[in-house]
């Protein structure tokens, strides 16, 4: 039997909160980085959903998935920019599709949203993940294959 993964790719409401809170929660102990824990992803989701300030997208079964998205409206043109701030594929799921439909979904949601600007942030490491989204068409260079490399900057305060 062949699996659509495409099929299974879905908004999140508050009610999922927990179980994205468990994904985001697992996201970051996998690649070691600090975690406030599930519970308090789970409520803090389910606040930044209850007042639109996220879109979150859960895929597979389980859920296997999840992508988490900002939108704001952009200084640049009239539309909206988006962040996509985490996606997440469940290791066992890898390799099956399921983060290629979650990124399809990702796109076709920003451009309903009326975004024509999107950013990622991606590890140097995380050679997958940065496959994939070059594979969308994604760059980290500006102004074309030969341009300079962007980075990005960030910093706790």
């Amino acid at each position: 039997m062949s699996e659509n993964p495409a099929a299974s790719v879905r908004f999140a409401r508050a009610a999922d909160a927990e179980v994205v809170g468990r994904l985001l929660d697992q996201f970051n102990r996998e690649f070691d980085d600090p975690s406030p824990g599930p519970a308090f992803l789970a409520d803090r989701v389910a606040e930044l959903i209850g007042s639109g300030a996220i879109d979150v997208l859960l895929g597979g079964e389980g859920p296997d998935a999840v992508a988490v998205l900002y939108f704001r409206p952009s200084v640049w043109s009239s539309g909206m920019e988006c962040y996509l701030a985490e996606l997440f594929v469940t290791p066992e799921r890898r390799g099956r599709g399921l983060g290629r439909a979650m990124m399809d979904e990702v796109l076709d949601h920003a451009r309903r949203r009326g975004t024509d600007y999107m950013m990622i942030g991606v590890d140097e490491p995380d050679a997958v993940a940065r496959h994939l989204y070059e594979s969308v068409g994604f760059t980290n260079r500006s102004g074309g294959p030969d341009g300079p490399y962007m980075f990005v900057y960030e910093r706790e305060l």
